[in-house]
């Protein structure tokens, strides 16, 4: 068998004892070169010969030439099945020659480190990949993400300025996690201004955890356009919100009046009908959202900002509908496949001058949408929003994009 062995920082000495013995009895011990030195160290004149594993091409090569009755140890990272030698292996040999022994990985002593359960965590690795790929998925606002960090990118510090242009850095703590395993390992909570270290190590990976954002002074938020990360979001589903740069332009075509009736249909967070509330105090502001626990959600993102809505209702749309004021302004997210069957109830309410908003996912629902606007006689325009991100790029910046949203908008005369 070839004996893959997967080690931490303070191997060798940290084999447990029957590894330790299978590595003596080899005949030949393949590890990357850093761990010639401590194999020579700690078994001296019983190590057997060793190859390094950082020339991966020649190194597969003369595993390959191994007859199969030859002892072979390949010492690597953590679980070599995970990010590790372990793929490369099981292409270019017999599998059934290879046997894996995993240490822990890097994810699992991250979270062993900061004392967290990592059954809900999700990672993302950043070796040799766009740091884009990060934008996107803090998007989703997860529970937890572990980030293999590629110092060639910026390492942990690209973290940080994803975060901060993510807007979400009030929305998570900060742990950095250096040479795990090691004796002198080190992992600390970094604030949003502490600085890295100065003498941080390239062997380092970044962990985010979602904690709830400290309540807001109102007075010290933007006029409009606030951070994604001062609104509280749903544990379940984090992430499901109205952007910050849609949100802004779904403001400006609400066209919104001094005063009147505001419907939010679909409201999420109340992300978009809060925050108009903010630009327009006299608005009357009713949220509908038909997800459990909304309205609670909502509600304590008004104390945060500041405001407090005419109504909040938890229920479906159409029926719930019914119960309120006729609206000066609707602004119709969510819905799904029944949101025409919305549209087409809460048109005959609009008062006279009414503007109707509804953002899209799909050009399909922008045509199955469109022509009851037009029915109803009233004025309607289209526009596509593409809205970008700064995202670090090596010593530099790129533009991460957001997802596209069509806005469709309708006018009573």
């Amino acid at each position: 068998m070839i004996e893959v062995i997967g080690t931490d920082a303070g191997a060798p000495a940290s084999l447990p004892v029957p590894l330790r013995q299978r590595l003596l009895e080899a005949s030949l011990v393949a590890a990357p070169r850093r761990l010639h030195p401590a194999l020579q160290a700690c078994f001296g004149a019983a190590l057997p010969p060793l190859l390094a594993t950082d020339d991966l091409e020649a190194c597969l090569e003369q595993l390959a030439q191994c007859p199969p009755e030859q002892a072979v140890v390949v010492l690597a990272s953590g679980d070599p099945l995970w990010f590790g030698i372990g793929r490369q292996l099981l292409q270019r040999l017999d599998p059934a020659r290879l046997r894996f022994h995993p240490a822990p990985s890097s994810l699992q002593l991250a979270f062993a480190r900061i004392g967290r359960p990592w059954q809900d965590a999700s990672w993302i690795s950043l070796h040799g990949r766009d740091p884009e790929a990060l934008a996107a998925r803090l998007q989703q606002r997860p529970a937890a993400l572990a980030v293999l960090t590629d110092p060639g990118q910026g390492g942990a510090d690209s973290v940080r300025r994803l975060l901060a242009a993510s807007g979400l850095e009030a929305s998570y703590g900060v742990w950095l996690c250096e040479r795990l395993g090691h004796p002198d390992e080190r992992v600390q909570r970094l604030g949003p201004t502490d600085p890295l270290p100065a003498d941080l190590d390239p062997l380092h990976l970044v962990v985010l955890v979602a904690e709830p954002p400290p309540p807001p002074d109102p007075a010290s938020l933007p006029l409009f356009g606030l951070p994604d990360g001062v609104f509280l979001q749903h544990g379940d589903r984090p992430g499901l919100m109205t952007k910050r740069e849609v949100r802004i332009q779904l403001l400006a075509d609400l066209d919104l009046p001094a005063a009147g009736v505001l419907w939010d249909v679909g409201a999420g967070v109340g992300s978009v009908g809060l925050e108009a509330l903010r630009l327009r105090p006299q608005l009357r502001l009713w949220t509908l959202e038909q997800r459990g626990g909304s309205a609670e959600l909502i509600r304590a993102n008004a104390l945060r900002l500041g405001v407090e809505p005419a109504g909040v209702v938890e229920g479906r749309a159409p029926e719930a509908l019914a119960a309120l004021p006729d609206p000066d302004r609707v602004l119709l997210g969510g819905g799904g496949r029944g949101r025409l069957a919305v549209l087409q109830a809460l048109l005959p309410r609009l008062r006279p001058g009414g503007v109707v908003v509804v953002p899209l996912a799909t050009v399909e629902a922008l045509a199955e949408l469109r022509p009851a606007l037009e029915e109803a006689g009233l004025r309607v325009g289209v526009s596509q929003l593409q809205a970008w991100r700064g995202a670090p790029l090596a010593e530099g910046t790129r533009l991460a994009p957001l997802n596209p949203v069509l806005v469709l908008r309708g006018q009573r005369p």
